[in-house]
């Protein structure tokens, strides 16, 4: 690799050198976090809230994109090391400006059907009218939301090369299915027929209109992935010069934060909430990307990744139940963080045992 390139650099540096600024911007976004909380209600209650929310979104959005450090760290090693650097300052700013900040906005502008201006307007001075806008937007936020998450959830498990099981009666019987064109999509939409079942007529037609933009998203995001993925030639051609890679990683890190930014809704509907916990997680992921690329790893942790896509599937149901009773946001939140947790600690358990495991 030319001198000067990221896996160049010292092999030997700590945890901490890597994460050090990802710390820094933890502890800002999370003092900001409870000056909001704060501002917004005015009790310590209020203020703890608001910042445990950010902490969830933080964890979800680090445990959502580890797959975005590991593909970003493949891809960077090839480039220059210029556009290595380019990427991960650039880049940064574009994930979390563009996808944690502009997209969420996006979301609030086309489901309550007003300008940009008037949304941020109404977010920063007038919560109570914001708040009463959304909850009336809030049916095909669930709808479109929930459906994308299910089939992000579902599509990571039903795959026939998926050779590493959490739950071996489970992910087995899924692999073994997955052969089955469209099962995914099937499994989605009679969830979607059976939920909307439930709501009187207009609502249903919102809720199964939504849900069925929500599968046209992931199907369209999938096609992207696949042209990229069979653009083999471009991406080397790409990498030589720096652009074309800056763009295919950029593509890459928009569709790897799309269900991050889907699944905050179902933890809170306040944008600057949402923008200060995915911001903190995109931090993370940059760190990451660096550690992976200096230190040519990839994960040591086997069920990680099994534990977040189950806390998608998770919040997918949540947000459907949500179009009929308010599930409060704390329980929302442990119910995720909890299945990360479980995950985490399985992956260290399974470590231990191969490590004593006779070679």
């Amino acid at each position: 690799m030319t001198n000067g390139s990221l896996s160049a650099a010292a092999p030997d540096r700590g945890m901490l050198h890597y994460f050090k600024w990802a710390f820094i911007v933890t502890a800002l976004g999370l003092a900001l976090g409870a000056a909001l909380g704060w501002q917004m209600t005015g009790t310590v209650g209020g203020m703890l809230t608001i910042f445990f929310i950010c902490t969830v979104l933080a964890v979800l959005e680090i445990s959502l994109s580890f797959d975005n450090a590991i593909v970003n760290a493949n891809k960077l090693k090839d480039m220059t090391p210029e556009w290595q650097h380019r990427f991960l300052t650039w880049g940064i700013i574009i994930a979390v400006f563009g996808m944690r900040i502009v997209f969420p906005l996006l979301i609030v502008v086309i489901a309550a059907k007003i300008g940009p201006w008037q949304a941020m307007v109404l977010a920063a001075s007038r919560p109570e009218e914001y708040a009463r806008i959304m909850h009336d937007a809030h049916l095909p936020i669930a709808a479109f939301g929930g459906t994308f998450l299910m089939m992000v959830g579902l599509s990571f498990f039903f795959d026939h090369e998926k050779d590493v099981h959490w739950v071996q009666w489970l992910e087995r019987r899924m692999q073994k299915y997955a052969t089955i064109r469209g099962i995914e999509v099937a499994i989605a939409l009679i969830t979607v027929l059976i939920f909307s079942r439930f709501l009187d007529p207009t609502e249903s037609e919102v809720f199964f209109r939504s849900a069925i933009w929500g599968l046209l998203t992931f199907l369209l995001v999938e096609v992207l992935g696949g042209l990229l993925d069979s653009s083999q030639e471009m991406l080397q051609a790409g990498a030589k010069g720096g652009l074309g890679a800056f763009l295919y990683l950029e593509v890459l890190d928009a569709s790897f934060s799309f269900d991050g930014v889907i699944g905050a809704f179902a933890l809170t509907q306040n944008l600057f909430v949402i923008a200060i916990g995915l911001g903190i997680g995109a931090m993370y992921v940059r760190s990451m990307t660096i550690m992976l690329v200096e230190k040519g790893t990839l994960t040591q942790y086997r069920f990680l990744e099994h534990g977040a896509f189950y806390a998608i599937i998770a919040l997918s149901l949540i947000m459907f139940l949500q179009s009929f009773f308010r599930i409060p946001e704390v329980i929302t939140g442990l119910g995720g963080a909890a299945l990360i947790g479980i995950s985490l600690w399985s992956s260290i358990r399974w470590n231990r045992v191969a490590e004593q495991s006779p070679q």
